[in-house]
């Protein structure tokens, strides 16, 4: 129990120079998605708020019982680029659950990075194909950096595809994959899909964007990890995928707006690592699709801090 008016600052930077492993934040989730069906972590729903002007608004909240409430609010400006600033920014308290008192506040860039990629990860030891070795990226960004992180440990990847808007933004980023040994080259969306093992899609959030994406498109072994609200898919298409997990049932049935038709969800991340769903069969593509759940940055900032509480990491800050 945290007493004291202490607390650790941990800003991005910081976290990204504590260098910790996509597979220790997998790990983590699923230790956390333990516990929140043996009842001793306890999520909300995430809410969000689009004001209609292309911003996005977001916050998640979690206590488990190791004595920790972690809460994150991030907000996506699309017009942040131009300001020289990343499109996403926010925070991270971790407070004590007893107390309430701060532990610690975090940069949410980061762990929103990371804690993303890790529950794709995690979705991915149970229904990517093992041998995959081409990997498609639509959108560019964060989210295929840290997705390439992930995964280049756990699958046989050689071959890089990237579509994107921005020539710029695609060349960066496949400059980036062969500096990490792979081929990599833009490509169409089409010509993507068709070829890739893996696909990973994270657009900006905009539901005005017209769907571009087909899964009849998709190889029968591929797996594709949704983390953009299944906005540049084509509807009408879903029922292409043999199997679409999501983040969590709980809160996809709390939103206003469905990722996708509740028929077509064959169960959530929680059910997958429990067991309870049946194994993937790799004669049809296989989807994840998520919002981004509490539990993803408890799991992540509590990592963290440990990580922080251990090293001397970041700096101690006491008024």
């Amino acid at each position: 129990m945290h007493t004291g008016q202490d607390f650790f600052y941990l800003p991005d930077d910081v976290l990204d120079g504590m260098r910790i492993a996509p597979a220790e934040i997998a790990d983590e989730i699923e230790r956390a998605l333990v516990a929140k069906s043996e009842g001793r972590l306890h999520t909300a729903p995430k809410s969000a708020i689009m004001p209609g002007d292309g911003r996005y608004m977001m916050s998640t909240m979690a206590v488990g019982d190791d004595g920790l409430t972690v809460v994150k609010q991030v907000s996506v400006s699309p017009e942040n680029p131009a300001r020289g600033l990343p499109a996403i920014n926010g925070a991270i308290m971790v407070l004590d659950a007893e107390t309430g008192l701060l532990r610690a506040l975090l940069g949410a860039n980061w762990i929103t990075a990371h804690r993303t990629a890790a529950l794709s990860a995690v979705a991915a030891r149970k229904l990517a194909d093992p041998a995959s070795e081409t990997i498609a990226f639509v959108g560019c960004g964060v989210q295929a950096d840290s997705h390439l992180q992930a995964f280049r440990d756990m699958f046989p990847l050689s071959r890089v595809l990237a579509v994107g808007r921005g020539a710029k933004n695609v060349q960066r980023f496949c400059a980036s994959a062969r500096d990490l040994g792979y081929e990599a080259i833009a490509a169409e969306p089409k010509d993507a899909l068709r070829q890739a093992d893996i696909v990973v899609t994270s657009i900006t959030l905009d539901y005005t964007v017209k769907p571009f994406l087909d899964a009849r498109w998709l190889k029968p072994n591929a797996f594709a990890a949704i983390t953009d609200l299944f906005i540049p898919w084509d509807d009408t298409a879903i029922d292409i995928f043999g199997m679409v997990v999501v983040d969590d049932l709980e809160q996809e049935r709390a939103m206003d707006k469905p990722m996708v038709p509740a028929q077509a969800i064959s169960g959530d991340l929680a059910d997958l690592v429990m067991g309870a769903l049946p194994a993937r069969s790799l004669d049809a593509p296989a989807a994840f699709a998520f919002r981004g759940i509490a539990l993803g940055d408890y799991a992540a900032s509590a990592l963290a801090l440990r990580h922080a509480e251990a090293s001397g990491a970041g700096e101690k800050i006491a008024p």
